[in-house]
């Protein structure tokens, strides 16, 4: 569990804000330690050490919240500078005061992060429900009426570029992503939908500089190293589908339908560069996750899988046929 949360909290700062962050606080404790070593008057560590410990605290809270988009950067800091006040207050004032005003300091934390975290435009509600019914229209239109109102929060382009793909507005889905990137412009997620919609419109070359930024950005994120792979196989660049797709694999990958997907373009790729051997151990892969094709296979049948079926309707044909025996490696190499 700690696991997955250090994983995602890795993958929000992105390395450098991570290295920075690390940095930071073994600066502090090494810095720290040495006072306690070799200074003889501890009269003014302490006060040495509170000092230390509150300007890591600041770094810290500069780190994060730079990594934030500016609507969310401004919602921690209505919440966090009573508390951090109530703290600066607990450290100078008389022993009876303090456990009252860093009570005050850890009560109005709860309180306030629950009341932000309920606060969620109608517009979304309405969306969502539009969604359901498969009204896209309406639900881009809620969604207009909440960026119209939040034209800062990266979370709604987001959304919005999401409802605009399904509904095959690509143009504007792509404009949606390029905002949320001037927003958040180590963004991960932003350049993996660039790379996404790029992808779906053929326009590969476009497509393979966001997937490039995105694990720049991401470096241990399987997903953009699966799209990076994705591209390179439209791209014919086989040599670099093995470097990008192996990488993946070498991850956690949750669903099986992902790692069909590498088998096959892993296959296509050894097929191409004359590698027989490696091709068939793929192809062999793609039979052991047949539930994962069983899986595409449901999906691409739903009626809002429009968009799916363009991008990826021939490659699961491909990976049934080879499960099937109607295909081969030898026939993967002209693919």
């Amino acid at each position: 569990m700690f696991a997955r949360a250090f994983e995602r909290f890795s993958l929000f700062l992105g390395p450098a804000r991570l290295r920075a962050l690390f940095i930071l606080i073994a600066a502090t404790g090494l810095t720290s330690l040495i006072l306690n070593v070799i200074v003889d008057d501890f009269a003014w560590v302490a006060p040495v050490q509170t000092v230390l410990a509150l300007g890591t605290v600041i770094g810290a809270l500069i780190i994060i919240g730079g990594r934030m988009d500016p609507v969310d950067r401004r919602r921690w800091i209505v919440i966090l500078i009573p508390a951090f006040g109530a703290v600066l207050l607990a450290l100078f004032a008389p022993q009876e005061f303090r456990i009252a005003l860093l009570g005050g300091a850890l009560g109005w934390l709860i309180a306030a992060s629950l009341l932000m975290r309920g606060r969620t435009p109608t517009g979304y509600k309405t969306a969502v429900r539009a969604l359901r019914k498969g009204d896209l229209e309406t639900a881009v239109k809620s969604m207009d009426e909440v960026i119209r109102e939040e034209p800062e929060d990266s979370n709604h382009y987001r959304f919005r570029a999401e409802l605009l793909r399904l509904w095959g507005k690509l143009d504007r889905a792509r404009r949606d992503y390029a905002r949320m990137a001037e927003l958040l412009p180590d963004s991960a997620v932003a350049y993996n939908g660039l790379a996404e919609v790029d992808l779906q419109s053929g326009n590969f070359e476009r497509a393979h500089a966001s997937a490039l930024k995105a694990v720049e950005l991401a470096p241990g994120e399987w997903v953009a190293l699966y799209n990076l792979g994705m591209i390179e196989d439209r791209m014919g660049r086989s040599e670099a589908v093995v470097d990008s797709l192996m990488k993946a694999a070498a991850m956690k990958i949750p669903d099986a339908r992902h790692r069909v997907l590498i088998c096959l373009y892993l296959a296509r790729a050894h097929a191409r560069l004359g590698e027989a051997d490696k091709a068939a151990a793929a192809v062999m892969e793609i039979k052991k996750q047949r539930a994962g094709l069983a899986e595409w296979q449901k999906i691409l049948q739903s009626e809002q899988a429009e968009v799916l079926r363009n991008m990826l309707g021939e490659d699961i044909a491909l990976a049934q046929q080879l499960v099937d025996g109607d295909a081969t490696v030898e026939t993967l190499g002209t693919a």
